[in-house]
């Protein structure tokens, strides 16, 4: 008599993850998916406990920023899954990979609108890459190996799968799928001759880097590549720790507000070489920098998605390929003559340190800027930085320097409340490394509650919350487009410190920016997650300018 290798649908979930190489998963438990928990209690895998389902999902699309790899999260059906699409959107336009799990209804009750049942296919249909409902067991290696293609394969993104209760308590006896790698696309030697002509015939080139499917040795490699061309390179919004800040040839980051020289250098140029991004919205300054749908510059378009090349922008020459495929297929290309731009990329660079360098005066007693730039020469070039959404991150986009690759973790679709997920995920993976958090007031209580996962895990992150009472982005546009007539921006917000402390945490309340330093130095030493409270003058709205309501008293 044979022994059978039935197992319940949730352990062969669960036993997919292990043969896929998945080191942990983050989840809000729910009734929906016990099979799948129970399974989690006796494998390898590290399960993070969190205290809402979006910022498990943010979590979770943190973790596929930093490893490539698909970021995990389980969640409950109906509003558990609502509550965590703030995270598959952000996956979706960040490019990230990463897979939802979510419970679903008995496959006996669906179409009778039971209890938190949702057509997760409908919901979730033009937000993910793929969204898929699993009704038998013996198909969990199949759709879960696919899933992880789909999140890796061409531009990056998030997968849904829906889970039904039954499906992870029946049994099949089915093998296991291999761990997946993603297929690569490489550029054809043709293309690389074209590239090679294109540049021999620029005059005023310059490269961009964006986008995902990076890895540390392909921004490496394109920094040589750089240096041999002697190109000034940009980095696309909130993708900076592709480039070394200190390199010789960074121009700055092509985001919301960028430098007007490096706006110029960019119009300006002749020839313009696109690697892994898509010059959406934010980098693009709306659509505006280059003509739609044919640039007036040659654009070199490198992008892992065929969908995404011509999409906006039809290229003068079209590579579809990986960030890493194109670093290592141009690593041997080299300048037939000594170029004619020569000497450009040092003046961007020079253009750049200038722009960054000094922050402007701020109203009030707590100087913003210059608490940034101390933290730029005091944290370590491996530090992580963590931000959501808000006018606060324009100071870390203007003045903060990345040195270290996936340094920066940020959201592209500008989606509030990602700091704090972001850096427990970001501690959790890498605990010998500094992390700080930056969010708004605002930002900071959207998923500021995940601060009690990093006391619970013990993980000694550091969030930096910039108080001004109020919405300050919308805040702003209001008093631009509507002066004088403030409504629905106004906070009346708690202390924050004595919030961390609830928490189990460190906090102090910084109202002046020489006591910042200390506050600092004290919070790391504690060796406990912490919050510094930092009061901002209500006038100091922007990076780049001063708004002066009469309401604009602290």
């Amino acid at each position: 008599m044979t022994k059978s290798n039935a197992r319940t649908g949730g352990q062969i979930l669960i036993d997919q993850l292990v043969a896929q190489g998945v080191e942990r998963v983050t989840c809000v438990p729910g009734e929906s998916y016990l099979a799948a928990l129970d399974a989690l209690h006796d494998s390898p895998i590290d399960v993070v406990i969190c205290r809402a389902e979006g910022g498990a999902a943010m979590m979770a699309e943190a973790y596929g920023k930093l490893t490539g790899r698909p970021g995990i999260c389980f969640v409950t059906r109906g509003p558990g899954s609502t509550n965590a699409a703030h995270g598959v959107h952000i996956a979706m336009q960040d490019s990230t990979p990463m897979i939802l799990f979510v419970g679903q209804v008995d496959t006996g009750m669906r179409e009778r609108e039971a209890f938190q049942e949702l057509d997760y296919k409908a919901v979730f249909g033009t937000m993910a890459k793929w969204a898929v409902e699993i009704d038998r067991p013996d198909r969990i290696p199949e759709l879960v190996a696919r899933a992880f293609r789909v999140a890796l394969q061409g531009r990056p993104g998030p997968v849904v799968i829906s889970l039904p209760e039954n499906m992870l308590t029946e049994t099949a006896a089915v093998a296991d799928a291999p761990k997946v790698e993603p297929a690569v696309t490489w550029p054809a030697p043709s293309d690389l001759e074209r590239l090679g002509t294109m540049l021999a015939g620029a005059k005023a080139p310059i490269v961009v880097l964006g986008g995902s499917a990076w890895t540390e040795e392909a921004a490496k490699g394109i920094a040589r590549f750089a240096e041999r061309f002697d190109l000034p390179v940009a980095t696309s919004f909130r993708r900076a720790s592709l480039f070394d800040a200190d390199h010789s040839h960074y121009a700055g980051d092509l985001g919301i507000g960028p430098s007007p020289k490096l706006r110029d250098r960019f119009t300006g140029a002749d020839v313009i070489l696109l690697i892994g991004g898509r010059m959406s919205e934010m980098p693009s300054s709306s659509y505006t920098l280059l003509d739609i749908p044919v640039p007036s510059q040659k654009l070199i378009h490198v992008h892992p998605g065929s969908e995404e090349l011509g999409r906006v922008y039809q290229p003068a020459l079209a590579i579809q390929a990986t960030p890493a495929a194109f670093a290592a297929a141009v690593e041997t290309m080299k300048p037939s003559a000594a170029p004619a731009w020569k000497g450009e990329a040092a003046k961007a660079h020079a253009d750049y340190l200038a722009w960054t360098d000094k922050p402007r005066e701020l109203p009030g007693h707590f100087q913003y800027g210059e608490v940034v730039t101390w933290l730029r020469d005091r944290l370590p070039k491996d530090a992580i930085v963590c931000n959501g959404a808000g006018n606060y991150a324009g100071w870390i986009h203007r003045h903060h320097r990345f040195h270290t690759f996936a340094a920066q973790l940020a959201p592209t679709s500008g989606s509030m409340g990602y700091g704090v997920p972001a850096a427990v995920i970001a501690k959790r993976q890498h605990p010998d490394r500094v992390v700080v958090a930056f969010a708004g007031d605002g930002c900071f209580l959207m998923n500021g509650q995940e601060f009690a996962t990093a006391v619970q895990y013990d993980a000694p992150l550091i969030v930096v919350v910039i108080d001004n009472a109020q919405y300050g982005t919308i805040r702003m546009h209001q008093e631009r487009d509507y002066p004088g007539r403030v409504v629905g921006t106004q906070l009346k917000n708690p202390d924050f410190a004595l919030y961390a402390k609830a928490f189990g945490g460190h906090g102090e309340r910084v109202e002046r920016t020489e006591d910042f330093a200390p506050a600092f130095e004290r919070a790391l030493a504690s060796g406990k997650p912490a919050i510094l409270h930092c009061l901002v003058d209500q006038r100091a709205l922007s990076v780049g300018k001063d708004f002066v309501p009469e309401q604009a008293a602290r």
